[in-house]
């Protein structure tokens, strides 16, 4: 290779790579945990409707592979609702069970409630550039109509593919005289 055309290469490289690492590092926007909010909730949805046709492992499998960051290289901290025994859901697996039943013996399936209906109401938002919080509350419909209010915390970081991913998922039921 000359000389002129190896350092045009390795300027190539250095744009399109220092491109892609920008692509990557860009700051966190309300918008996308907008967007990520409702793809949850479509998710959790997606997961009961496919509950019929025998599908709803995979879904849920696909949900947390696409929304968690358990293949980040990190931690994700996830604290489930229905959750008492065994309080945390430290790894995919332990995730999974918590959406559609397994291996943990408390775990029934909440996604597989069935639930047609998510959404969310954020209290507060904080950004970070590269990492944000929200916490507020959201609501899950099911088949009758009735909502079940439930408050939450979501913690937000960019993956690997440029997509938010959930690192903290903390939800509880509201406190209430018994």
């Amino acid at each position: 290779m000359t000389k002129t055309k190896y350092l045009l290469a390795t300027a190539a490289f250095a744009f399109f790579g220092a491109q892609a690492f920008a692509d990557e590092m860009k700051p966190i926007t309300a918008a996308e945990i907008d967007q990520v909010q409702a793809a949850w909730g479509a998710g959790i949805v997606a997961i009961g409707e496919a509950k019929a046709a025998g599908t709803h492992v995979e879904a849920a499998k696909d949900h947390i592979a696409t929304l968690y960051a358990y293949d980040e290289g990190g931690t994700v901290l996830f604290k489930p609702t229905k959750a008492a025994a065994d309080q945390f859901r430290g790894t995919a697996e332990e995730a999974l069970s918590y959406f559609v039943g397994g291996s943990i013996s408390e775990d029934k399936g909440f996604a597989i409630n069935p639930w047609t209906k998510v959404r969310f109401e954020n209290d507060a938002v904080t950004i970070d550039s590269d990492s944000a919080l929200a916490m507020g509350n959201y609501y899950f419909t099911d088949p009758s109509g009735k909502e079940t209010k439930v408050e939450y915390s979501f913690g937000y970081v960019r993956g690997k593919d440029g997509r938010l991913k959930i690192n903290l998922h903390h939800s509880s039921v509201p406190y209430g005289p018994k």
